[in-house]
């Protein structure tokens, strides 16, 4: 009885180390934006990847899909997608380099690094719940999980490999699972480089209407990405009700 207390009681005490850890993080970010040309940074960036057109479009996308196999967060690279190419296209180079990403992540799981993987998730009752629901429901559940992730995101990618799901379903259904919050978080970035735009520039035309627009497609499109994701939810654990696994395990 005494060990779990013990147990429950250091955890209680590295919270308040990750907190400080987090608000140190958070003031490094503000001093280095006081202290640095950040902005000028990001748009001479933007400039210089814009003003190489298509050749651009290409070099971000295999730089996309090589981060999300190295577990670079899929929304930084996401947001750093809408801020150099906007919406359309930065939707575009977003879901091309994620799906490049997943699939070689998978690939590398199945073929390459199996055991070493399948290591890492013993006694794991997140990824155990995860594969038998995909053995009971394949494709259907990737989508859910995609649309409602209830694992890291990059980690997933290296799973489904392990899993029994074929490897066209799997592509297609994470492709598609993936294009709400991809589409979000898009949207996010091209927002931050009109706010940006306006403070860097502000000599630079913004019309009203433009930045409200920009606005209601932002909360527009971050309700159905909520709404999407609340509806996954249920029906994962809908479907994991069925199989005998928890929705949200442990």
């Amino acid at each position: 009885m005494n060990k779990p207390a013990g147990k429950s009681t250091s955890e209680h005490r590295e919270k308040p180390w990750k907190w400080v850890g987090l608000g140190l993080a958070v003031l490094a970010i503000v001093v280095a934006g006081r202290i640095l040309p950040i902005q000028a940074w990001l748009m001479d960036f933007d400039q210089w990847i814009a003003g190489k057109g298509m050749e651009g479009l290409l070099v971000f996308t295999v730089g996309f899909a090589a981060g999300t196999v190295l577990f670079i967060p899929g929304s930084v690279l996401t947001l750093g997608a809408g801020f150099i190419f906007g919406i359309f296209w930065g939707t575009v180079v977003a879901t091309v380099g994620s799906a490049i990403g997943d699939t070689l992540a998978f690939l590398i799981a199945r073929y390459l690094a199996r055991e070493k993987i399948r290591r890492l998730t013993l006694g794991n009752r997140k990824f155990a719940a995860m594969d038998e629901a995909i053995g009971e429901h394949g494709w259907k559940i990737v989508l859910l999980l995609r649309l409602s992730p209830l694992i890291p995101f990059n980690m997933s990618n290296y799973l489904y490999g392990l899993t029994a799901i074929r490897f066209w379903p799997y592509v297609l259904a994470s492709t598609v699972g993936v294009l709400p919050a991809n589409l979000l978080f898009v949207y996010l970035g091209a927002a931050g480089k009109a706010s940006l735009q306006v403070i860097t520039y502000p000599t630079v035309p913004h019309t009203a209407l433009e930045m409200t627009v920009l606005a209601t497609g932002l909360v527009a499109t971050f309700t159905a990405t909520w709404y999407i994701s609340r509806i996954a939810r249920k029906a994962f654990q809908k479907a994991s009700s069925v199989t005998g696994c928890s929705g949200e395990p442990e």
